[in-house]
């Protein structure tokens, strides 16, 4: 256990920067950061002082998704929450994400997977090094896609490769990202914090009443919400939690070997 917090947040001329703070495990987000990324963009909507938002992660990695690890979702000592009480969770930070009035920019670097790639996508712009990898890691859990993947992806690559993504989950280079238009841009390294730095000074600047607007109509253009998205995956997420897959996904991925699925229904 550490006493560092699970996010960092900084605010400088204007542009918020949280920082995903567990790089031990890749940044995958526990309930703890799930709480504290959700309150801090609650925050982040209502406070003038910010003009933009930049999330990104500490240690080299962006967001290895939800942690898999055993007791992960839990709080304290507080019993494991139901699946869809967790699901509901995770569907809240999406949408405070998605609906926050102030442009957002994912600074990826290393790996990006599952609800941690759906999390950059969340965001207005994603800015990418070369050595970033991505990933729907999903199907290979015995789940589904969710934080709102099934409604980011076909608009952003189409249907037939945001049905590529999902159904192999594989993972892909930062120029195949960038190829497909999952990534704005593509920098270097060494140049990654100042280009950063500037665009989100370049947003700061912008007018802030104009670009909640632009943000929001260019949300709402798309035919179906995200919030019934959402709502559509959190139900199919609980009916994963209820077959053998899931679990088999979790034991394989802590003992390090690859899962047999078999779409069985758990008994009890």
């Amino acid at each position: 256990m550490s006493d560092e917090p699970v996010l960092l947040t900084d605010r400088t001329d204007g542009v918020l920067t949280l920082t995903l703070n567990r790089p031990r495990r890749k940044n995958a987000i526990n309930g703890e950061l799930w709480t504290a990324l959700g309150d801090a963009l609650t925050e982040a909507g209502t406070d003038p002082r910010v003009r933009a938002v930049v999330l990104t992660g500490a240690g080299g990695d962006f967001c290895a998704g939800a942690d898999l690890s055993p007791g992960s979702t839990r709080s304290g000592d507080a019993a494991p929450p139901h699946p869809m009480d967790r699901m509901r969770k995770i569907n809240d930070v999406a949408l405070r994400l998605h609906e926050l009035p102030k442009p957002t920019v994912a600074k990826v670097d290393g790996v990006a997977v599952g609800a941690g790639w759906n999390l950059a996508l969340g965001c207005d712009l994603v800015v990418a090094t070369p050595r970033a990898r991505f990933s729907q890691i999903f199907a290979r859990r015995g789940l589904s896609l969710d934080f709102g993947g099934s409604w980011q992806l076909p608009r952003l690559v189409g249907l037939q490769q945001a049905k590529r993504l999902a159904l192999l989950a594989e993972m892909i280079d930062a120029d195949e990202a960038h190829r497909l238009g999952l990534v704005t841009w593509l920098v270097g390294l060494p140049e990654l914090d100042k280009f950063v730095a500037d665009l989100g000074r370049r947003l700061a600047a912008g007018p802030p009443v104009a670009q909640a607007q632009n943000k929001a109509l260019l949300n709402e253009g798309a035919d179906r919400t995200l919030r019934d998205a959402l709502a559509s995956e959190a139900r199919a997420q609980v009916v994963n939690f209820a077959t053998e897959d899931a679990p088999a996904a979790y034991a394989a991925f802590n003992e390090k070997r690859e899962p047999e699925f078999t779409g069985q229904w758990a008994a009890g």
